[in-house]
């Protein structure tokens, strides 16, 4: 996991507001802020954090379904944001998303056969209705589903068999990156666990690399090799999975920490309850985002926009305290 795969450079996304006679932009919602990261090869990088925090936003523009208002991303050196055309269908090919609600994301006029025979025909990658016919099969086994299952439609699935349709169609195309966007958040806990297991099975088989974006954070523990938590649009820490776990260093990680149910509640260390609520992207406060809520913040932290810095060997923490 030497090569870098994917690489994010001050990528920001704001939402503008439009209003009055001329529909003139009044305001925006700052959704991601100048997020700078990089990608291995054959790696899970975990994404955590409250809802609203723009961690789907940020999966999104990273393979540019949604346009980033400003900064780069690069694919193997060659950069996603630039590229159009012919050019930016063949990187399409490379990088795929596994939605959130499966079957939101599912054609519900389609049969799963037709649903995951669509991605090889719009890419030309069959030439034959045989070839396209025996990858569909071929598909449809790799996530544990029956061919009998092909001529159906969304609506006759589970959502655990939905998203295991989702999960056949992003492989279609032969991936090398995929951003799953909370896959396993709208399933039932037992579930859950079968979907995850398939995700790891896959990866090592196929080589893969995820973005995986989660609000479980002991999910995310499983199946992370690191760990960014994003606080109203920045990540605040990032490490290596094992590392942010055991030693998390900014007090917004270790509140979600100390959240985390746990069997035995004796030996646990204090829950630290945060106060008030997430601030508005419309309008975040001065200084350090988190300065509201933090229970260390100083007149320093509501002044000063703290940086995004190491603080030991791969640990990155942006807080003025630390």
């Amino acid at each position: 996991m030497s090569q870098s795969l994917l690489r994010a450079e001050n990528v920001v996304k704001r939402f503008p507001i439009h209003g009055g006679l001329f529909s003139k932009e009044i305001a925006a919602v700052k959704a991601v802020q100048n997020i700078s990261f990089d990608i291995k090869k054959g790696e899970t990088l975990g994404l955590v954090g409250e809802s609203g925090c723009g961690k789907s936003t940020l999966g999104r523009c990273l393979i540019r379904l949604i346009e980033p208002t400003s900064g780069k991303v690069f694919f193997k050196d060659q950069e996603i944001t630039k590229a159009s055309g012919a050019e930016l269908r063949e990187l399409r090919k490379k990088m795929q998303i596994i939605f959130q609600d499966p079957y939101a994301s599912l054609n519900p006029r389609m049969t799963i056969g037709s649903i995951l025979e669509e991605p090889l025909i719009i890419h030309n990658l069959y030439e034959s209705e045989k070839d396209r016919a025996d990858r569909v099969q071929e598909l449809i086994s790799l996530v544990g589903l029956r061919k009998e299952h092909l001529t159906r439609y969304p609506h006759e699935f589970s959502g655990g068999q939905r998203q295991r349709v989702g999960i056949a169609r992003a492989l279609a195309v032969n991936p090398e990156l995929i951003i799953c966007d909370e896959p396993v958040s709208a399933l039932d806990v037992s579930i859950q666990a079968q979907v995850i297991n398939l995700l790891m099975e896959l990866q090592q088989k196929l080589g893969l690399t995820y973005v995986f974006i989660a609000h479980d954070l002991k999910v995310v523990e499983h199946v992370s090799h690191r760990v960014a938590v994003m606080y109203l649009g920045q990540i605040v820490e990032m490490a290596d999975a094992d590392e942010l776990y055991k030693n998390p260093q900014h007090p917004y990680t270790k509140a979600l920490l100390s959240a985390i149910p746990v069997p035995d509640p004796k030996p646990r260390a204090e829950r630290i309850i945060l106060t008030g609520d997430v601030p508005s992207p419309l309008n975040p406060p001065p200084g350090c985002h988190f300065n509201p809520r933090c229970p260390i913040a100083s007149e320093t932290c509501r002044t000063n926009v703290p940086q995004l810095k190491e603080t030991s060997a791969q640990h990155f923490v942006s807080c003025l305290k630390v």
